[in-house]
């Protein structure tokens, strides 16, 4: 594992250089880096919990502790956080609800040690297969589908509290056209913020719906302790449905593969070092191992995160040693429950407004990998393949097979794949305009400059 090398003077990056991997700024510099990274994936990281109803600072700690164990996996060559990845949110909202929390971390344990089997498969085969059993159209309405399957339950949450709702997503979209780079690339957590103190101060936040325990949410924040160990969970296997939750998990893999791919091709082509992309595989182990740890003690699903690199975009700063300070700032906030106990308070108006916002743009990176692949939708097999899946991902149909419930994103999931492959065979076959695969493009940041 190599040691950082000082860049230039350790106080800036020179015109036209970046700060590879390999290199540092001073630990001050690098200290301030590396929190600047922890508040860009802070507004998307406690989301999750808050919107699945998994403890905030477990899904914290595990995000700190697979950022650390992604940097020994990829030997310190590739600089990544590792956050919660929005793909969970659907089939872990879908096994909350049902009272099966432990069915629910089964699934991410299983969505893990797969993700792990799969980036084993790229390190030694290489990324072809990946690229042939998921071409950009496959991937595009895999992504784009999970997103907007998750509408109703933005809804849901934003006639709680209507105007509080309209104010946090207004004000995310301000934040988001108003400001460049950084501040534009944090718009969601601005926006949360804005809802938040709205709430406050008009008696929204501690209204009687948001009575926990027979406490408001100012007194269960007040009560906190501010450190403490984190509330962990144990998967359970056993649970008459568990079997059937994992299998709704399942596409969420496909997710995984996508984003991680496309962060390591996104890093390369930024630093101007091709030889990056042989660090896919590690990549996905790590990403696997580290969910599947998390899912192993209650915390949700990592991924790689476009705000970081956007992060990196904007300062230039690619260097490893930022992500181990970022890592460890996570980790020691994960021991602060009064911090767990602001973003468990957050109203149900505020997060309506913010999963609006949010869960569109899940299904817009979709699209984008549709726009960035130039995918041909002249072609009858990429129209069908996009069509298709997304109207059952967005209408939510479901099957009931046997013991087996199958949702949207499943059954969405399996009819791309489907649709795509058997259509392709039979077009070729009858020479009516197959649809060539093409390497998945990477997928960049969302909000702030555009590139």
């Amino acid at each position: 594992m190599p040691l950082w090398k000082i860049h230039g003077n350790g106080r800036t990056v020179e015109a036209g250089a970046v700060v590879t991997p390999e290199e540092r700024l001073n630990w001050p510099a690098t200290i301030a880096i590396g929190a600047q990274h922890v508040v860009a994936m802070f507004g998307a990281t406690f989301l999750v919990p808050t919107l699945t109803g998994f403890p905030v600072s477990t899904t914290l700690l595990f995000s700190g502790i697979g950022t650390i164990l992604f940097l020994l996996i990829t030997k310190n060559r590739l600089p990544s956080y590792l956050g919660s990845s929005f793909a969970f949110i659907a089939p872990i909202t879908a096994a909350v609800a049902a009272g099966n929390m432990g069915s629910a971390l089964a699934g991410v344990v299983a969505v893990g040690i797969l993700l792990t089997i799969v980036g084993l498969v790229v390190q030694f085969a290489g990324l072809r297969w990946v690229d042939a059993l998921m071409p950009p159209v496959v991937a595009g309405a895999i992504v784009a589908l999970i997103g907007f399957n998750l509408a109703p339950t933005a809804w849901n949450n934003f006639q709680i509290d209507p105007v509080t709702a309209t104010i946090t997503l207004v004000a995310i979209i301000v934040f988001a056209v108003l400001f460049r780079g950084f501040l534009g690339r944090i718009s969601i957590f601005l926006g949360v913020a804005v809802g938040f103190i709205y709430a406050a101060f008009t008696g929204s936040f501690d209204a009687p719906n948001a009575l926990r325990g027979g406490k408001t949410p100012a007194e269960l924040i007040a009560d906190a302790p501010w450190i403490g160990l984190p509330e962990f969970h144990l998967p359970d296997f056993v649970e008459p449905g568990t079997w059937s939750t994992i299998a709704m998990f399942l596409p969420v893999v496909l997710v995984l593969v996508a984003e991680n791919v496309g962060h390591v091709r996104g890093v390369a082509s930024m630093t101007e070092d091709p030889s990056i992309n042989k660090h896919t595989g590690r990549a996905l182990i790590a990403d696997g191992v580290a969910t599947t740890l998390a899912g192993g003690f209650g915390g949700s699903g990592t991924t790689t995160y476009g705000e970081n690199i956007g992060v990196m975009a904007a300062t230039r700063v690619y260097s490893t040693a930022v992500y181990w300070v970022a890592g460890l700032f996570a980790i020691l906030l994960a021991f602060s429950p009064k911090v767990g106990e602001v973003f468990n308070s957050i109203p149900a108006g505020v997060l309506g407004g913010a999963t609006t916002a949010l869960y569109g743009l899940i299904g817009i990176i979709g699209i984008k990998i549709w726009v960035d692949s130039r995918v041909d939708f002249s072609r009858p097999v990429n129209q069908y393949t996009a069509a298709v899946s997304l109207v059952i991902g967005i209408a939510g149909f479901s099957m009931q097979l046997g013991d087996f419930a199958f949702g949207g994103i499943v059954l969405g999931t399996v009819a791309a794949l489907l649709i795509y492959h058997l259509g392709n065979l039979i077009a070729r076959a009858r020479k009516t305009g197959a649809d060539d695969p093409k390497p998945l493009e990477a997928v960049g940041p969302l909000g702030g400059d555009p590139a």
